[in-house]
């Protein structure tokens, strides 16, 4: 891909916040080099994950739409790609940016607000995390 260091990396979440939480703090302590960048769906989501941390943060549809843009990768719960999903907090706009969006997407198939992913076993959210990290160091290193 690029220099670790201009890699653009966006957490996009919604409700609470917890899963982007957990993204933003792993990604910080293992690629601590790239650019982070957290969007919230929701003020609560962002603040969650801006909490104790420096990086960017932006709130709401089009924070979302803007960052799908110039992002390289993004990651987020499987509903950022579908709308209403995240209890109606992913608008069709932001399903579509981030669908259309040329950047590596890395889903968490979190199994709730009735988007369930067959083939996939409820695993812990550390263990989604890891997994995501994992992928996330195999497109850097590309």
């Amino acid at each position: 891909m690029k220099n670790n260091a201009d890699v653009n990396v966006l957490v996009i979440d919604g409700q609470g916040g917890k899963i982007g939480r957990q993204l933003v703090n792993t990604i910080q302590k293992n690629f601590s080099e790239c650019v982070l960048t957290a969007v919230g769906t929701n003020s609560v989501a962002t603040a969650a994950m801006l909490k104790g941390t420096q990086i960017k943060g932006a709130t709401g549809e089009n924070a979302v739409i803007a960052n799908a843009r110039r992002a390289d990768v993004i990651i987020g719960p499987v509903g950022i790609v579908i709308a209403d999903a995240l209890m109606g907090e992913i608008s069709p706009s932001m399903a579509v940016a981030v669908g259309q969006s040329e950047a590596v997407k890395i889903l968490l198939p979190v199994n709730k607000c009735d988007n369930l992913v067959a083939g996939i076993s409820d695993m812990p959210i550390n263990d989604m995390i890891n997994d995501a990290m994992q992928k996330l160091a195999g497109v850097i290193a590309d």
